[in-house]
């Protein structure tokens, strides 16, 4: 099962990273200023990773395909590492579907 774990960068801001069962990180947040926010962001990705259109596929400058989820007001609420292929980027954003909705939520900040 996933989870979401909270840190605290070093300029002070949260973000969470979602992490897959066997503890890959799979979906990283931007910072947020307070708690509340990331929770918030969290509960977004729960959320919005249900829909198949709030995924974003991206292909980086380098030419390694990605991926960001969005909110409903279009804004980036999570990013994925690059991957070498685009079927690792699909299995990636399959990963988020299945471990985002039930995932727990390990506050280390």
């Amino acid at each position: 099962m996933g989870k979401f774990v909270i840190t605290t960068r070093a300029n002070g801001e949260f973000q969470f990273n979602l992490k897959a069962g066997n503890g890959q990180t799979i979906l990283a947040s931007e910072g947020y200023t307070t708690k509340a926010a990331c929770l918030n962001g969290i509960e977004s990705v729960k959320k919005n990773s249900q829909d198949d259109s709030k995924f974003d596929k991206k292909e980086s400058s380098n030419g390694k395909p990605y991926f960001n989820l969005k909110a409903t007001n279009g804004q980036i609420i999570g990013s994925s590492e690059m991957y070498e292929s685009v079927a690792a980027r699909d299995n990636g954003i399959a990963s988020v579907k299945t471990n985002a909705p039930g995932a727990t939520t390990d506050d280390q900040a």
